[in-house]
């Protein structure tokens, strides 16, 4: 009987340190989401120099060591941050399907509704914070790839310097600065501004 009830234990051992290393890397990876997220909000709603370790491990609910121990630095934490909201933002984008026009300026200002302050707030400190450089220019890039995408039908029409000056055209008719223009400066609302993005890009185009 106590051959049987040992033999049984030892078949159930490694399924029970299978689960239980399941448990712990699940509770690991929710950790790791749990920081970037605050990071991410608090870099989001402040100036970097304004944003400590101390405060997201408090948001986080975990120690300053534990952030280190995962991100390294401020700065690795930052970029982290950065990969995961370029995630977000791109899987948002690129809900749009190539060459749907009224989709694509929807889904652009819906993006800005959220990120367009954030963004504003990122590339004020492009040039005095290497960190906020990388954030930048991953929005750079994730933002010309996304008129590559939504705008392809047209794009594909043009060849060499007219289909630069075209990209050019869509990539500077949709930034960011012309929503703040329209949003914050001239305090159009929702609708009215979608409307303007709309009949600028659709100019563009035409």
């Amino acid at each position: 009987m106590e051959i049987g009830v040992s033999v049984t234990i030892m078949k159930r051992s490694p399924r029970v340190r299978t689960y239980r290393m399941g448990v712990r890397a699940e509770a690991a990876a929710a950790t790791h989401r749990c920081i970037l997220e605050v990071a991410i909000r608090l870099l989001g709603d402040r100036f970097y120099d304004e944003v400590s370790l101390a405060e997201v491990a408090r948001g986080a609910g975990v120690t300053v060591q534990t952030v280190l121990r995962r991100f390294g630095s401020k700065e690795g934490l930052t970029e982290a941050a950065t990969a995961l909201g370029v995630e977000r933002v791109r899987a948002e984008r690129w809900s749009s399907p190539p060459g749907d026009l009224d989709d694509a300026v929807r889904g652009l200002l819906a993006h800005y509704e959220a990120w367009g302050d954030r963004s504003l707030r990122f590339l004020a400190q492009e040039q005095r914070v290497a960190a906020m450089g990388g954030v930048v220019r991953a929005g750079r890039a994730l933002h010309h790839d996304w008129v590559d995408h939504a705008f392809e039908p047209w794009l594909a029409r043009k060849r060499g310097a007219m289909r630069a000056r075209l990209r050019a055209r869509l990539i500077a008719v949709t930034d960011v600065y012309v929503w703040k223009i329209v949003r914050r400066d001239l305090g159009l609302d929702e609708r009215a501004a979608e409307a303007t993005l709309r009949e600028l890009v659709a100019a563009v185009v035409a």
